[in-house]
């Protein structure tokens, strides 16, 4: 593995993406005539990208001398929805390409995409319509790596409570978290031919079940990877058993058809006009998800590299969670991290047309060519298939993963 990485750092040394090639992308609806392959087409032609990430593999490797050092900025607490970048740290992927990587927690007052457009980190993870409200506002970020290819979000409520489709919403409280999680909440609710505003009690839900579970609100916002787990863990006074998949009703937001990109790697944009930055985001693109094939291959290691890394979750609730992440990324049939269009437009399209309780839509207008590239992903999903990787998961299939009392 060594020997390879060094042949691949030496292949990306000399990367630059000059300016408008880095940023070629597929951003607005207007795109969504273009497919994956031409996007990759296009990454391909870039004349000084792929010519030096396709550098001889037989050239003398570069030795690293000084690694480069790296801040990310996560968007929450230390947890397995991170596990391939915490791997990449510890399997030595980033030490591989010469980075030297800074993983910065999240919090609930933690935005990752403003810490990024202010200069407190080099990357950050966030969820696609919240940085592009933030873009909106002048915060100028670049998606560089769509790593989650589906939404994970999801409104459970009781088996008994008569709530299976968004259109039952109607006349009930319906938990919401706020902070930019509740668009596809509204977006579920305006399909189902609701108003929000007057159809529905909305209410500002903390970030457990335990308003669900005391029957405050009958429809809770959840997460496949951490919230619908609480549920499955938590005991059942009636029974003295764990409660199980059957005492809940479960709407997904994916399957709805209103589901929104979610954690992708993003990068300043301003700062992507620099030759060595480029570079600098080529390799961290590359070297992160090379972590996220080895913890789609890696479950239960990344699980517990996550814990050795600070997480307070207990080990069942860690291996879920490292599951249904893996589900929310795999397959990737495009490579992973390379955006698929038709999710970028429907992502587009709600966070235009949705309106909130006051009005207001997540963007007035549409993003912006720099809004994504696929550039970074593209030519690393090469080097990675050239190491004799899987990019796409083709075969992926989810280990069977048990839950113990309180996630233990």
């Amino acid at each position: 593995m060594r020997q390879t990485a060094r042949s691949r750092f030496a292949a990306l040394t000399g990367v630059v993406v000059v300016g408008a090639i880095a940023l070629t992308a597929c951003s607005s609806s207007s795109s969504s005539e273009s497919t994956s392959s031409e996007a990759t087409a296009a990454a391909s032609s870039a004349p000084a990208s792929s010519a030096a990430a396709s550098a001889d593999a037989s050239a003398p490797a570069t030795e690293c001398t000084t690694p480069t050092p790296v801040k990310l900025q996560l968007q929450w607490f230390t947890q397995a929805q991170f596990a391939g970048y915490y791997a990449a740290k510890d399997k030595g992927f980033y030490t591989d390409q010469c980075l030297d990587v800074t993983i910065l927690e999240g919090g609930v007052d933690i935005v990752p995409q403003t810490v990024l457009a202010q200069g407190g980190a080099d990357f950050a993870i966030a969820w696609v319509p919240k940085a592009l409200a933030s873009r909106e506002q002048g915060a100028l970020i670049t998606n560089v790596a769509q790593v989650f290819q589906k939404s994970g979000t999801l409104q459970v409520s009781w088996a008994d409570s008569g709530i299976k489709t968004p259109g039952d919403f109607k006349g009930k409280k319906v938990g919401n978290w706020g902070f930019g999680n509740e668009f596809e909440v509204f977006a579920a609710i305006s399909k189902a031919g609701l108003d929000p505003a007057s159809d529905v009690e909305l209410v500002q839900q903390q970030f457990d079940m335990q308003g669900l579970l005391k029957k405050e609100i009958d429809a809770a916002e959840a997460m496949t990877y951490n919230e619908y787990a609480q549920l499955l863990e938590t005991k059942n006074p009636d029974t003295g058993e764990l409660y199980k998949p059957e005492d809940f009703n479960v709407i997904s937001y994916e399957d709805e058809g209103v589901g929104m990109l979610q954690d992708a790697i993003w990068a300043s944009q301003e700062r992507l006009s620099d030759a060595a930055y480029q570079d600098m985001t080529q390799k961290f693109v590359t070297a992160s998800l090379e972590g996220w094939i080895y913890c789609r291959d890696n479950a239960e290691e990344c699980a517990q590299i996550v814990t050795d890394n600070g997480s307070k979750l207990g080990a069942s609730h860690q291996l879920w969670m490292m599951n249904e992440i893996n589900k929310l990324i795999w397959p990737s049939p495009a490579g992973v991290g390379v955006m698929d269009p038709a999710k970028w437009d429907q992502t587009v399209t709600i966070s235009l047309t949705t309106k909130n309780l006051e009005g207001s839509t997540v963007i007035t207008k549409e993003p912006d060519a720099e809004s994504y590239t696929d550039t970074y992903a593209v030519e690393a999903n090469k080097v990675l298939t050239a190491d004799g990787l899987n990019t796409t998961g083709d075969a992926f299939a989810p280990i069977s993963v048990t839950l113990n009392e309180g996630g233990n």
